[in-house]
């Protein structure tokens, strides 16, 4: 079982209540059961990452379990007198690659991701989830997704089906659509090859300048973040030598 929380959002129309919140469209729910989406802040820094879960009339919120306590306590105060209650869910989370079980639902993010399973605590199935995440460029809560220090568009979230530009207003959504609209981001993740090994958050550097840090490894790939107009050539982040090119950039 993953070290997930389940927060249920209930009461009078709980997808208009977190429609006015998230960076993505809740509507989608009735469609697809299953949505990514992110709180931001007002500065369109992110907060926290999620899925939304249709559960009969509800809503559950499946958010990592370090992130659970801060999340409710923002939800609560958007809450205001909202004819919404908010509570910690005991349930299960499991996800895997395989065959999928009566129940599950297709990770939203890429089909490479597999399936989530809720209310079942499944054996995992073996996945390198770090190899997929690695592959693919899908950023990890408190890796390479810092709260009050990300911006999600860098992260990929409109790759990534985490965020709509179609939607109307949520918090955070001025800054994002100001990003959307730029000509090209100029920093942002990138898979990258690496030669040698170093910790999570390493300085990446280029002719002694910092140009970014790296983040999780795999084999000979890494994903990192990058200022793209700097990170020509060879790279370094201490031992290691990073390696960029065209092809790795994920926009």
């Amino acid at each position: 079982m993953m070290d997930r929380t389940i927060i249920r959002v209930s009461g009078e129309d709980p997808v208009g209540f977190l429609q006015g919140l998230v960076s993505n469209d809740a509507r989608q729910l009735t469609a697809c059961g299953i949505v990514y989406a992110a709180l931001l802040t007002p500065q369109g820094k992110y907060l926290a990452d999620f899925f939304l879960v249709k559960d009969g009339v509800d809503v559950l919120v499946d958010v990592a379990a370090p992130l659970a306590d801060d999340l409710f306590k923002r939800l609560s105060m958007y809450k205001l007198r909202a004819p919404i209650t908010l509570a910690r869910e005991d349930m299960a989370v499991s996800r895997g690659t395989g065959p999928a079980p009566d129940g599950a639902l297709a990770d939203p993010r890429h089909p490479a991701l597999g399936w989530r399973v809720y209310g079942a605590d499944l054996p995992e199935d073996g996945t390198d989830w770090d190899a997929l995440r690695v592959a693919h460029c899908v950023p990890e809560t408190g890796i390479e997704l810092v709260p009050n220090d990300s911006f999600i568009l860098e992260c990929g979230f409109e790759r990534l089906h985490g965020v709509d530009f179609r939607k109307g207003c949520y918090v955070g959504q001025e800054v994002t659509a100001r990003m959307h609209h730029k000509t090209e981001l100029r920093k942002g993740l990138t898979t990258v090859r690496i030669d040698g090994h170093v910790p999570v958050g390493a300085e990446i550097a280029a002719e002694g300048k910092a140009v970014g840090r790296l983040f999780t490894q795999s084999g000979d790939k890494a994903i990192a973040y990058l200022r793209f107009n700097r990170a020509a050539g060879t790279l370094r982040a201490g031992d290691a030598t990073i390696f960029v090119s065209e092809t790795t950039r994920l926009d």
